[in-house]
């Protein structure tokens, strides 16, 4: 990873309240971005749909629903990438043995996910003792 362009770093309460405002702020990014030649009104959707669906796992799976528990997320253009990371304090999960989407027999679970992974470029999951991070980025060529 290089030296961030733009960054920003915004913390929650663990409350599905915000995901619209998360939703927002990925739609504005994407049309901020002067250097993109790809179409931005589709970058806009799927930054909007992917911070809205990793904000709602990480608040889903929290350990608890008080307000005073957060989820952090932070956005960061680099020269030719997107990344975003969302940190949380929740049960944690293995991104390997997430079973792949079976669309004959949906269920509640994996969707979000499943939209992570078509729309971005990388996803990795990181659990450590102190929190759990998603991170997931996007080539901006």
């Amino acid at each position: 990873m290089g030296i961030p362009v733009f960054q920003v770093d915004v913390i929650i309460p663990t409350q599905t309240r915000y995901l619209r405002l998360i939703g927002h702020i990925g739609e504005r990014i994407a049309n901020e971005l002067d250097t993109y030649t790809g179409d931005k009104v589709q970058l806009a959707y799927d930054l909007n749909l992917v911070l809205t669906e990793a904000t709602a796992n990480a608040i889903k799976h929290a350990k608890t629903d008080s307000p005073k528990e957060t989820v952090r997320i932070l956005i960061q253009i680099e020269e030719n990438e997107l990344i975003i990371k969302v940190f949380d304090h929740g049960q944690g999960f293995d991104l390997k043995n997430v079973e792949p989407l079976d669309f004959a027999n949906p269920q509640e679970t994996g969707m979000g996910l499943f939209f992570i992974k078509t729309y971005m470029d990388s996803v990795r999951y990181t659990m450590t003792p102190e929190v759990n991070i998603l991170e997931i980025s996007k080539k901006l060529q």
